[in-house]
């Protein structure tokens, strides 16, 4: 256990979950993923690329490795929802990297050779995972290849190190896959002599115009027609436009679990009746946790205004409450509260921390080595710099620096002593880290606060009132559960609204109000159109009847499905040809742009510098623009939401950007262009992603 130790104690403060180190300089988020290739196959499969399924089973195992990287590290099985939720994303990741981005990478004739490996691990060309991971630093904090290959060889005998160790060098020979096909793609995107030739060009060309602009407006022309087989026609012609990911509509009904009155007025019996005994408890925080306190005691220091996040009784009581320590019980909907100030005192908000941390054997000197900071024989970084076993620390560039700390960002075991310690007073404080030699060296002007203790409870729905509810979503089942027809029939009946939800997403987590809806969507997702579902139960709280309206594959889109969408696009593309040809017809014979105003009823504007390659103008007043003649009154053009009549009043060439300039937007774009790269291989390789099937 030697070497995994050393793992924990290297990353020692501050150590977050450390996954996928530098993976995928371009990974797009879960959501996006989800998006664009959420789709069906096998209901085991958690994916599929390329044909091939991602069991279940497959991803679990990926996900175990990631857990365990993630205990390594930080020292913890302990994992929150959102950690767990970042380690199925970072195996989901590797899976991706491995199956899909890889092969790819090595069709493409890219491979890392074992000598470019050796040098990316102790080599001249080190990766950063290496070079910049504590524990492959010496003494001063420079890396050390020494410690890279002393790792390498302890690690044989460890087999958590040893996973550690062969996780970390996959990371980093990924990496270079990546860089390695960013290149490749970046320098295959040439731009010719001609188009940078036309980028510098647009680019030191301005323009000051004169416009006249008549508004398209919203009230409908109902003398501009759509027809059917246009829009058809549109469809037929567009339909790549019209992909979309699998999803359902829906309608759904919703009783909620609320707490009766009976029950309201129970819960208050029952904080009535622990009233004297949080009032006179000596320890508060062991009373908070034997009584179900839903607000556990925290060693926060509230000034004035925080409390309002709690409640603002509670925080009138705390500082207008005059010399009463203990409040009433107060009321606040369902909830009650009872607060009690336990002390007041000036203290600053943020105070500037230095520390030496004296892990295992080197603990035996803190006394030693404060009383020689005591004494000042020697500076504070120095003796960090020989001593600490936290080489990270080194805020504004001096070791053993932590930097300002707060109550909200603080090494838990600080928080008792650095908001009174003295200035520049060195003091021992342990933590679970270790042993610490602290230092307050600044702080910001100490205000009043006050330590306070709150006592929070909740009523909550008692089996009669859950039966109750339970009663009345099952008299709207009873009635709904053959159809559609029914179940429409079931809320006129009994008079309840039914929720609707168009294109839900299997990854949809939230209907409405109700949060972990997942039991809901899964159902959906299960059933076909005309289903109505049983009762589904939500966290106790809701009692959910759902309707599937629709279905709604993978695939495109059917035509009655956008043809409303397409039918406002040529609506409008149609209306400006129209506005345009009666705005030509209206000013005909005119070729002054303040007549012109004045006949459309409407004023000239101005704009200078306007360059071919700008923005803030309509795209289709800019091009026409740019290749009008100077001086001479345009014909009406139909924009995007205007009729424009222009004159170009001066056109000026300037030089201002360069040939380099061009070269430099080019490259930009071309790295820009690169996030895509994995995107389309997802789209060509036809990735599914149902991971929000399991969880």
């Amino acid at each position: 256990m030697a070497v995994l130790e050393k793992i924990r104690v290297k990353f020692g403060i501050g150590a977050t979950i450390i996954i996928a180190i530098g993976l995928l300089s371009f990974i797009v988020s879960p959501d996006d993923i989800v998006s664009a290739c959420n789709s069906l196959s096998s209901r085991n499969d958690v994916g599929e690329i390329n044909g091939k399924s991602i069991s279940y089973e497959d991803f679990n195992a990926e996900v175990a490795k990631i857990s365990q990287i993630s205990e390594i590290t930080t020292g913890s099985s302990v994992k929150s929802a959102q950690q767990q939720a970042q380690i199925r994303d970072a195996a989901w990741q590797e899976i991706i990297m491995r199956d899909l981005f890889l092969r790819n990478a090595e069709k493409a004739g890219i491979s890392v050779g074992d000598d470019e490996k050796l040098d990316l691990i102790s080599g001249p060309m080190v990766s950063p995972a290496i070079a910049q991971n504590p524990m492959f630093q010496d003494e001063d904090g420079n890396f050390s290849a020494e410690k890279v290959i002393e790792f390498g060889q302890s690690a044989k005998d460890e087999p958590m190190a040893n996973l550690y160790w062969t996780y970390l060098q996959n990371t980093i020979f990924n990496q270079q896959y990546v860089s390695k096909y960013n290149a490749l793609f970046t320098k295959a995107s040439i731009v010719t002599p001609l188009e940078l030739k036309r980028n510098i060009a647009d680019n030191n060309v301005t323009n000051d115009v004169e416009f006249v602009m008549l508004p398209y407006g919203y009230k409908q022309d109902t003398t501009v027609v759509v027809s059917q087989s246009e829009i058809k026609a549109y469809y037929d012609n567009h339909k790549k436009f019209f992909s979309q990911a699998e999803s359902r509509d829906i309608e759904y009904v919703v009783f909620d679990v609320k707490p009766s009155k009976t029950d309201v007025e129970a819960t208050k019996d029952v904080v009535a009746k622990i009233y004297d005994g949080f009032a006179s408890a000596d320890n508060v925080k062991v009373f908070l946790s034997r009584n179900a306190s839903e607000r556990q005691f925290q060693n926060y220091w509230y000034k004035k205004g925080e409390l309002r996040t709690v409640n603002s009784k509670v925080e009138n009581f705390v500082w207008d409450g005059g010399k009463k320590n203990v409040s009433e019980v107060i009321t606040s909907g369902n909830k009650f509260f009872i607060a009690r100030v336990l002390d007041t005192k000036q203290r600053p908000d943020s105070v500037y921390v230095k520390h030496i941390l004296l892990q295992g054997a080197n603990a035996a000197k803190a006394d030693s080595l404060l009383k020689v900071l005591s004494a000042g024989k020697e500076k504070f970084e120095n003796v960090a710099a020989l001593y600490s076993d936290d080489k990270n620390s080194a805020a504004d560039g001096v070791l053993g620096n932590i930097g300002w700390m707060t109550q909200s960002y603080i090494i838990p075991g600080f928080e008792q002593t650095i908001f009174t310690a003295k200035k520049d007073v060195p003091y021992i404080a342990k933590t679970q880290y270790g042993t610490h030699i602290v230092a307050v060296t600044k702080q910001t002007k100490p205000v009043e606060k006050k330590l306070v203790a709150i006592y929070e409870k909740t009523a909550q729905a008692s089996n009669e009132t859950i039966s109750a509810a339970y009663s009345q979503a099952n008299s709207f089942a009873v009635i709904a559960h053959n159809g559609a027809e029914a179940y429409h029939k079931a809320a006129d009946t009994l008079g309840v609204y039914s929720h609707p939800q168009k294109n839900m997403l299997e990854s949809t987590e939230r209907l409405g109000s109700v949060e972990n809806a997942k039991e809901v969507v899964r159902w959906a997702f299960d059933h076909k159109a005309g289903d109505v579902s049983d009762i589904i139960t939500i966290d106790n709280k809701f009692f959910i009847i759902a309707l599937v309206n629709e279905v709604h594959e993978e695939g495109t889109s059917k035509l009655s499905e956008v043809a409303e969408s397409i039918r406002q696009q040529l609506y409008l593309q149609k209306l400006g040809e129209k506005k345009t040809a009666e705005v030509e017809a209206e000013i005909e014979g005119l070729d002054d742009l303040e007549a012109i105003a004045q006949k459309l009823g409407t004023s000239v504007s101005t704009r200078s510098g306007v360059t071919c390659a700008g923005a803030g103008l309509d795209p289709a007043l800019i091009g026409a623009v740019c290749t009008a003649e100077v001086g001479k009154v345009s014909k009406p053009i139909a924009g995007s939401i205007a009729t424009y009549v222009f004159k170009v009043t001066a056109r000026d060439t300037g030089a201002f950007f360069t040939e380099d300039d061009a070269k430099t937007a080019a490259t930009t774009a071309a790295a820009q262009a690169s996030q895509g790269i994995l995107p389309v291989m997802m789209e060509e390789a036809k990735v599914k992603d149902h991971r929000a099937r399991f969880f």
